[in-house]
């Protein structure tokens, strides 16, 4: 087959489908996945890519993913950690844990790991997908990154995408040197379905009036620095560990700097999955 190998998470619909799209044009092979079974089967229909379905509030849903992931595929170029949400929850996952904490960074980190081996073997990039708010959040800890009480629908969004961000750092530190190569980006206030499906006023507020569609960006838009990250290599524009907003280098939280505190999340967090 020719072109890389891509896996998209969160693919059924907004920024995810619309880089799919795109590098589909492009010649690549695009391995997509969703959470509906429906939107999922669609947009594979629609792009004649491969596809899986898990529902990442589900950690055993992703530990399957990995498993048939390696199976199907004996390298995998890109792994595009972009499914996430904003959904306040009083009860926790099957697994324990807090919603937005174990969909937006316990499952990616999760799946990232179980697929390791496979994406060093392929000297492969991992591109998540962050957020521009998460560096508004103020003082913060470890033991806030990894909470598992009820936050606020933007805190705890804020919070996983700061643990997204730390991931990558940490995993540019830890396997540069075998061939992997990472990074993190915004995609911009992205007008999609991921508002109608958040649990937070203000982002519904944000597309409700009107705003969202004054200031925000479309899908489409918002997927250029994924697409950018999947087909460019690190060294030619950016660099491995690094969080963009608009192609540069972006703010990151002050946390992301203390590189104690990185190690000590994903030690935390690997001893929480049972890695």
């Amino acid at each position: 087959m020719a072109g890389k190998t891509i896996v998209i998470t969160g693919a059924s619909d907004g920024v995810g489908a619309a880089a799919a799209h795109r590098l589909i044009a492009d010649g690549e092979n695009v391995v997509i996945v969703g959470r509906s079974p429906q939107k999922t089967k669609a947009v594979a229909t629609e792009t004649g890519a491969d596809f899986f379905v898990a529902d990442f509030s589900e950690l055993d849903q992703v530990r399957q993913l990995a498993d048939d992931l390696k199976e199907r595929y004996e390298r995998i170029d890109v792994l595009a950690n972009n499914a996430g949400g904003m959904v306040e929850s009083d009860r926790p996952t099957v697994d324990g844990h807090e919603n937005v904490l174990q969909v937006n960074y316990l499952a990616p980190f999760l799946l990232t790991n179980l697929l390791l081996d496979r994406l060093i073997e392929s000297r492969a990039k991992v591109v998540n997908t962050s957020s521009a708010y998460q560096p508004l959040i103020r003082k913060v800890s470890v033991d806030d990154l990894l909470h598992d009480g009820r936050t606020s629908g933007m805190k705890g969004y804020a919070l996983s995408k700061i643990a997204i961000n730390m991931f990558i750092l940490e995993l540019d530190r830890r396997y540069r040197s075998e061939g992997l190569t990472s990074a993190a980006f915004h995609p911009g206030w992205v007008v999609s379905n991921f508002a109608p499906g958040s649990s937070s006023r203000g982002i519904a507020l944000f597309q409700a009036t009107g705003i969202g569609r004054l200031i925000g960006t479309t899908p489409e838009q918002g997927c250029d620095q994924l697409v950018w990250l999947a087909t460019t290599a690190a060294g030619r524009g950016w660099t491995s560990g690094e969080y963009y907003v608009k192609r540069k280098v972006g703010k990151n939280h002050k946390i992301t700097r203390d590189r104690e505190a990185a190690r000590e999340l994903w030690d935390r967090t690997a001893a929480l999955l049972a890695l």
